[in-house]
């Protein structure tokens, strides 16, 4: 098929773009580099099987002539980060609700699947664990800029739901858990890379708050396989559906096999959160996905653990530093 694939250029997005390419299909990148980058796409993009066109998915005339070119369309195109949305909430709230509005437009327009990736934020204050698809969204207040992403991506979930009901489009909404693995940035606030580069650097690990908040972390490889085979499962539209990993590990915990696993002698420090995001930032303190739903639709079981998505990042990173890459 021709795929496009909005944000194809980040993180999730080349190793998504990587995925079909093995598969057989074409692909076509929409993709603004604005958090993702041509290196991600190093060696794939040849004019003929992968193109990479270089725009905003605000740009509505160009989206369009990218679905129409399209079998069905993964939108990945948004914001990421804790720092990014707590410094550029404009940027956030534009380019999540804006982008979605206009792509889904779109695909309404010429009848293409289309297949939203949302987060496991939408949860926000939830202390239902695991988190189910169908539980109760809690928010924090919108005088709290860390929400603005959650409110934006539980929009885009609203949005991309109206068109299966109104007008049957084929949408399929996946909430990401903590998705990590090579070639992630950590630029805007991601813990694993960042723990990965201080250890590796011989820095001190950076921890937020106390530590105790728990997290599950997922592999690249293990999410994008999922994405595909939701794509192309017709039970799976209309849904909601969680991707991630359950295995639970807080990041006082994360930092400490981060050093064991990398051999460093980093010291691990805590930071309040006032002083890493400004006064007031709020937190979720677990965040454990129910794969029931991914499993029954589709057989998804996460294959890698956390001690192998870290030895991977490891060996990512160490590789760069290696090389005299920047990190």
């Amino acid at each position: 098929m021709n795929v496009l694939v909005t944000g194809g250029a980040g993180f999730i997005g080349s190793h998504l773009c990587r995925l079909l390419l093995s598969q057989g299909h074409d692909v076509l990148v929409l993709d603004d580099l604005s958090t993702g980058c041509y290196e991600n796409l190093d060696g794939l993009e040849d004019g003929k099987r992968l193109r990479l066109i270089v725009d905003t998915v605000n740009n509505a005339s160009l989206v369009d002539d990218c679905v129409r070119q399209s079998d069905c369309v993964y939108h990945l195109a948004s914001a990421v980060g804790v720092r990014l949305i707590i410094e550029q909430p404009v940027r956030t709230i534009e380019s999540i609700v804006g982008g979605t509005e206009t792509v889904l437009k779109a695909c309404s327009r010429y009848r293409r699947p289309f297949l939203l990736t949302s987060t496991s934020e939408v949860y926000g204050k939830g202390s239902k664990v695991p988190f189910c698809e169908d539980d109760d969204c809690v928010m924090g207040p919108s005088s709290k800029r860390r929400w603005s992403y959650a409110c934006a991506k539980a929009l885009d979930e609203f949005l991309t739901l109206a068109y299966w009901v109104e007008m049957r489009l084929p949408v399929i909404v996946t909430r990401l858990f903590n998705t990590v693995g090579p070639r992630q940035t950590g630029q805007y606030g991601m813990v694993v890379p960042n723990f990965v580069r201080q250890a590796l650097r011989g820095d001190p690990l950076t921890v937020y708050g106390d530590g105790q908040q728990s997290r599950c972390f997922a592999h690249v490889e293990d999410v994008v396989g999922a994405l595909t085979r939701l794509m192309e499962c017709p039970a799976a539209r209309g849904k909601v559906i969680n991707v991630g990993n359950n295995e639970e590990v807080t990041i006082m915990g994360l930092a400490e096999r981060v050093k064991q696993l990398s051999g460093s002698s980093s010291e691990i420090q805590t930071i309040p959160y006032e002083e890493a995001y400004g006064e007031g930032f709020d937190d979720m303190r677990r965040r454990v996905p129910s794969l029931e739903r991914a499993k029954a639709l589709i057989g998804y079981q996460p294959v890698r653990r956390l001690d192998d998505i870290l030895r991977d990042v490891i060996a990512w990173e160490q590789r760069k530093l290696e090389a005299g890459s920047a990190f």
